[in-house]
């Protein structure tokens, strides 16, 4: 009986891929790290071969920790970073070794002067979001200036999960979610957009099939099934970016919820219907189908990873570092933290930096680690009544990511936006959702709603703390006034470095 659904994740840090049963339990897990490129500030790049070395290896592995694992797999889907772009020659081979990711800003000028020329009401008209050096649409811009020999010779753009798509079956075809986030799909049709390849200078003829993500996008090829020990023909599904399939899979699956993914950045997003057009908002299309207007932050855990490499060499673990954390009182007696560690990803000044502010004689430690914390809360909050496009807060966030797990982060989170939070009971949300689809392609469930009463269980609520509430209400006009003061610093600091 073909009972377990076979997940594949193309991290950031590295590749997951993973066994879940028909409950949305994870029977089975393997992962393996590959290495983040950074050849100058502001750059970060990866390459497509270590993402199916990675594959390969983790399929391998999972699968011989179950017996009879490979005749019990009904079918195979995956999910990944979103935006990194890899293009593809005739024969399937990307035409750069190293692919920029989400998180590289090498693409500031083209986006720069592309908002110079076109107004951003037209940008959210047709794209449902502004300009930003994520989007694939500006990199392959780059590329066309910088690397015109590259460009020459592709013939696909492909997002990571897509390449990892087409190594499995052979086909060419991106999905809606990661359309969605390109600059280049019109939001109202989900079809690829000939006005915005015209304003962006993409040429149509790189864009693949776009597909949704519960479609089968072929069977598994004979040469992989052997490569892995799989059964040939197995069912391969689209899949979708990373984030959206976390969305399913966390259980937020309908207008009126809010999401928390905090794994290296952080992602609050709340559904919609529609998207919220407005400046400052991104909107991206969920695994099922629903709009999700977010706000994104480039540093989430990864702040708390630099705080660790910083005050302690990486010798204290990271339960440790919360353990430091939870010795200070809320608000960190009065010291700031500005997470910008990365820049940011949208906004008048991509080239922000981090910094902490009021540190006296009096702070220790404990102070810097929860300041962290608090600075990621601040910077979300910042944003967060934007995004329900003013019809308030939603009435619970559900929570996500690696940042799941660190309960204090939850309390000071749920205090901040005054919302409580809720824990899935499996934290690999893009997991799990990816399961979701496959138990629907595969008719184990009706729809994606009964595969989420299935497959999703929560296993805590964390209520706001009055008392820190209130803290953070007073901090709050504070930390605005910070954020907007010290942008004028950040250019002089550029041409320091």
């Amino acid at each position: 009986m073909r009972d377990l659904y076979l997940s594949i994740d193309v991290g950031t840090g590295g590749i997951r891929s993973a066994l879940v049963d028909r409950d949305g339990r994870i029977v089975a897990f393997a992962h393996q790290e590959h290495e983040q490129i950074v050849p100058q500030f502001g750059w970060s790049e990866q390459r497509p071969a270590d993402w199916w070395a990675g594959t390969v290896a983790t399929l391998k592995a999972v699968l011989s920790k179950v017996d009879n694992a490979s005749a019990r797999v009904a079918a195979i889907c995956a999910c990944g970073q979103m935006h990194g772009s890899v293009l593809i020659d005739d024969d399937g081979v990307p035409t750069l070794d190293a692919v920029p990711l989400w998180n590289d800003k090498r693409s500031n000028p083209q986006v720069e002067a592309f908002a110079a020329r076109v107004p951003h009401d037209q940008s959210l008209g047709l794209a449902a979001n502004l300009p930003s050096p994520a989007w694939p649409a500006f990199k392959l811009a780059w590329i066309a200036e910088n690397r015109p020999d590259a460009l020459a010779r592709s013939s696909a753009l492909l997002m990571p999960k897509d390449w990892i798509n087409f190594k499995l079956t052979g086909r060419r075809a991106q999905d809606i979610t990661e359309a969605s986030l390109s600059f280049l799909m019109d939001w109202r049709t989900r079809e690829w957009s000939d006005e915005l390849c015209e304003l962006t200078g993409v040429s149509r003829g790189l864009l693949c099939d776009l597909l949704r993500p519960e479609e089968i996008l072929g069977p598994l090829l004979p040469q992989v099934a052997e490569q892995t020990g799989l059964p040939a023909g197995l069912p391969v599904l689209v899949g979708a970016g990373d984030y959206p399939m976390a969305l399913i899979g966390s259980g937020v699956i309908a207008p009126g919820m809010g999401s928390d993914v905090t794994g290296t950045s952080t992602i609050v997003t709340l559904m919609h219907d529609e998207p919220v057009l407005s400046a400052g908002i991104s909107n991206v299309i969920s695994a099922n189908g629903d709009w999700g207007s977010m706000t994104l932050l480039d540093a989430g855990g990864d702040a708390v990873r630099w705080a660790r490499r910083a005050f302690h060499d990486n010798e204290r673990s990271y339960a440790q570092v919360a353990e430091d954390a939870a010795g200070a009182d809320v608000g960190s007696k009065g010291m700031f933290f500005l997470p910008y560690l990365s820049g940011e990803r949208f906004g008048a000044h991509r080239n922000s930096r981090a910094q902490f502010f009021g540190i006296s004689a009096s702070h220790g430690l404990p102070e810097m680690h929860r300041s962290v914390l608090e600075g990621v809360a601040f910077s979300v909050r910042h944003k967060l009544d934007m995004l329900q496009g003013g019809h308030g807060r939603p009435d619970r966030i559900v929570a996500a990511g690696g940042g799941a797990r660190n309960y204090l982060w939850l309390q000071i989170k749920a205090s901040m936006y005054n919302v409580p939070y809720m824990v899935p009971e499996e934290l690999e949300c893009g997991v799990v959702g990816s399961a979701m689809l496959m138990a629907t392609a595969t008719g184990a469930a009706d729809s994606l709603e009964s595969a989420a009463k299935t497959m999703i269980r929560f296993t805590q609520d964390v209520p706001p703390n009055p008392r820190w509430a209130e803290v953070y209400d007073r901090m709050m006009p504070l930390y605005e006034r910070l954020y907007l003061t010290s942008q004028s610093f950040y250019d002089e600091l550029d041409h320091l470095v």
